[in-house]
């Protein structure tokens, strides 16, 4: 576990692309708990140790993963997330091929189907359809591969997987949404790159960014972003 921001009120930590955030059915130790031991020991604490959820990241993507240490911070970091505007989240994703236009904003309806965890685009307005919105750019175009910068404006189930999907660039390793071979590392190139926001005590600006993965094409490609 790397971690990249702790004060007394928040931990920010990089997510592997098999960590779980939250405890889930497969029983496996989640992010949270190697957290909780970690500040345990860091700090000599008896007892149980709070620690917040505040956002999740989907098991097979990796990058930056905050989290509150006390109950005041996970309050308004919730309040904060919940407004999606007070939180801005970047996200690096290696893609399958290159979009048509280099930068652009994609706006589509979601249907989230939970029997196969995944999203389906939709027809405007349709029963239980959520809209989505994001903005990506390219950052560097390869022979097979574009890394792409992506905002997003909404949060929705694996919105970025599925809007990037639908217009020919499926995420890499990502098979359930079309790409052609699974990763190594079983994790799919979408990367939690940064988070910037107002720390919800101090009310100083916060930046955080996460590391790529320790990939030769990730560090390729982050290699030639200026």
């Amino acid at each position: 576990m790397t971690v990249l921001y702790e004060d007394n009120h928040i931990i920010a930590v990089n997510k592997t692309c098999n960590e779980i955030v939250q405890g889930d059915k497969t029983g496996d130790t989640p992010l949270s708990e190697t957290v909780k031991a970690y500040i345990k020991e860091k700090y000599n604490k008896p007892g149980e140790v709070f620690l917040g959820v505040t956002h999740r990241l989907d098991r097979p993507t990796s990058g930056v993963v905050l989290f509150a240490r006390t109950s005041k911070a996970l309050t308004r970091l919730n309040e904060m997330f919940k407004s999606h505007e007070q939180i801005k989240k970047t996200y690096w994703a290696i893609v399958q091929g290159a979009p048509k236009v280099p930068e652009a904003r994609l706006e589509n309806w979601l249907i989230r189907n939970e029997q196969q965890n995944k999203s389906h685009i939709a027809r405007p307005n349709a029963n239980n359809a959520k809209t989505a919105i994001l903005n990506y750019k390219t950052l560097v175009r390869g022979e097979n591969y574009t890394l792409l910068e992506i905002d997003l404006e909404t949060g929705r189930h694996h919105q970025i997987r599925c809007q990037l999907a639908a217009i020919g660039c499926p995420v890499k390793g990502d098979l359930k949404y079309g790409a052609k071979r699974s990763n190594p590392d079983g994790g799919i190139s979408l990367h939690a790159r940064k988070i910037e926001f107002i720390h919800p005590v101090s009310k100083q600006e916060i930046c955080i960014t996460a590391p790529v993965p320790n990939d030769s094409l990730w560090q390729q490609f982050a290699a030639l972003v200026h």
